[in-house]
């Protein structure tokens, strides 16, 4: 890159040499005639613009053979500068020279900038402008002739997130660099020393984490379509039995949100029924039976059972089913289990079929325009409550707790799933299963209504046994164990043991998450 700099510097140089020494020639072949028009230095050099323009006023002209010579080479040369400005005014305006002036003159907003532009980014970038009128939307790629163009406005830059950056100049908000295929992070040549970037990152992966290093997030689609799921059509207090059909990376993260935040009441007893192959789940996951039955359906607990035979062969199970969940990874295959247990079983409960494709008549969820939302991608909402629910935590405690930025992602993690059970603590708080969005009001109605209630002290025992309940089995679920003494690396906990066996002092802790209630209408 230097070396080409050099020889386009030296190349002008030369240039600029030639185009003098030209004007003084002309000069000196024409100021001896006395029928000269051109007599001095600065007549030859206006001559030489006109010439050069093609403007030709014809005020001054060369009158000697020679003058006529160097006449006759400026006029050629104003061809060839004609047809460079041309080139070069096309090459700005098809390139990324235009798209980059452009982003000169909106530094102050907000820049979204997308690796790769492709059906999941494109609704994501959507949803964006529909939320953040400051919004600028950059794809660093550039567009193809067959792509329809997106109904928002938006730049096709085929430029890296470092020259994007160094454009902004460190103006308004923060780059926001968006990386949408699966584990793009780990090939794509964008992704190179994002790390070093003064932006926030969000790569799409499959591999479980959620953080790496202090810029850099993980998003996961099959679990934003599982939280996602669960908020839309949230487990009410009639359903006790739940088919989950499919068990790849939708089925686990369905089943995984419902091992988490489906916690509606101390005597809730729900049969989770999996079809799909498990072994892989029950082996990392070995602990679970501390916290569900597994095996067979309990009449005191929730039950996970997991079936390796056909969910064909099963018509009673079905059939009794409250719910039945079809959520395999190929969507065709899904269609094709719809219309089978519609054509061919008797049932009487509902039927809600993972699609990106709609029709009418059918239940279906996860489409691109509920997962790819920024709230769900960058967890805005969420994280907010999570670390508001971390600061009243260390409020209530008498012993020493670390801050939000000092929690390492397993406690991080612990936190935001406490804030994921907002939503069903406001339905147990208000007594109403149809409420689906978490809102500032609702907020504000359910903390009165936990108020007025935990005055009564069987009613606040109850609300920290279902808190206590949900912390279990997010504890059991990332394996850990009972232990006298906390102790991080061996996983082991002394509060993992039954409610009864709690201190007061424990007990007071399940308040944070209801306490939250009280301050999250402020950020929503």
């Amino acid at each position: 890159m230097k070396r080409r700099k050099r020889i386009y510097l030296y190349m002008t140089l030369g240039l600029l040499l030639l185009y003098i020494g030209l004007v003084m020639l002309l000069y000196s072949f024409e100021y001896h005639s006395s029928s000269a028009t051109i007599r001095t230095l600065s007549d030859a050099f206006w001559y030489s613009l006109v010439t050069l323009t093609t403007v030709g006023y014809g005020d001054l002209t060369p009158v000697t053979p020679l003058g006529h010579a160097v006449g006759v080479v400026f006029l050629l040369m104003s061809a060839g500068l004609l047809v460079t400005l041309f080139g070069a005014v096309v090459s700005f305006v098809t390139s990324e020279g235009l798209p980059l002036l452009m982003l000169g003159f909106q530094r102050r907003k907000n820049w979204y900038y997308f690796a790769d532009y492709g059906a999941e980014a494109n609704t994501l970038a959507e949803n964006i402008c529909k939320e953040d009128p400051d919004s600028v939307i950059i794809f660093g790629e550039k567009r193809d002739e067959q792509m329809e163009f997106p109904d928002y406005p938006c730049l096709f830059i085929s430029a890296s997130p470092a020259r994007i950056v160094a454009c902004k100049k460190n103006v308004g908000t923060r780059c926001k660099i968006f990386l949408m295929k699966e584990n793009d992070i780990g090939v794509n040549s964008r992704a190179v020393d994002l790390h070093k970037l003064p932006v926030e990152v969000y790569a799409r992966t499959t591999n479980g984490q959620d953080h790496l290093s202090g810029n850099i997030n993980f998003f996961h689609s099959y679990d934003c379509c599982a939280r996602q799921y669960w908020r839309s059509r949230p487990l009410c207090s009639h359903e006790n039995m739940i088919v989950i059909i499919g068990f790849g990376n939708y089925g686990r993260c369905i089943l995984e949100r419902a091992i988490l935040t489906n916690i509606i009441s101390v005597d809730q007893h729900v049969a989770y029924h999996i079809f799909g192959d498990a072994r892989e789940f029950l082996a990392m996951h070995n602990h679970l039976h501390e916290t569900f039955s597994l095996g067979e359906e309990s009449q005191t607990t929730d039950s996970l059972i997991f079936h390796e035979e056909p969910w064909e062969t099963h018509h009673g199970l079905l059939k009794r089913a409250d719910r039945i969940i079809i959520c395999t990874d190929d969507e065709p295959e899904g269609w094709s289990i719809f219309w089978r247990l519609n054509r061919y079983y008797k049932l009487n409960g509902s039927i809600n079929l993972h699609s990106n494709r709609k029709a009418p008549g059918v239940s279906y969820f996860g489409t691109n325009e509920e997962i790819y939302t920024p709230d769900q991608i960058m967890r805005t909402t969420l994280n907010k409550a999570a670390v508001m629910i971390n600061d009243i935590f260390r409020r209530s405690v008498s012993y020493p707790t670390l801050s939000w930025e000092d929690l390492d992602d397993f406690h991080r993690e612990s936190k935001i799933t406490a804030a994921d059970h907002l939503l069903m603590k406001i339905r147990i708080l208000l007594e109403d299963e149809t409420i689906t969005e978490l809102t500032a009001d609702m907020a504000e109605k359910a903390y009165r209504r936990y108020c007025e209630t935990k005055a009564d002290k069987a009613v606040e025992d109850m609300y920290r046994r279902i808190d206590h309940l949900r912390w279990l089995r997010f504890y059991t679920f990332y394996n850990w164990s009972y232990g006298p003494v906390r102790d991080d690396a061996a996983r082991q906990h002394p509060m993992l043991s039954t409610y009864a066996g709690l201190t007061a002092e424990q007990k007071k802790e399940r308040d944070a998450a209801w306490e939250l209630l009280g301050s999250i209408s402020v950020m929503l």
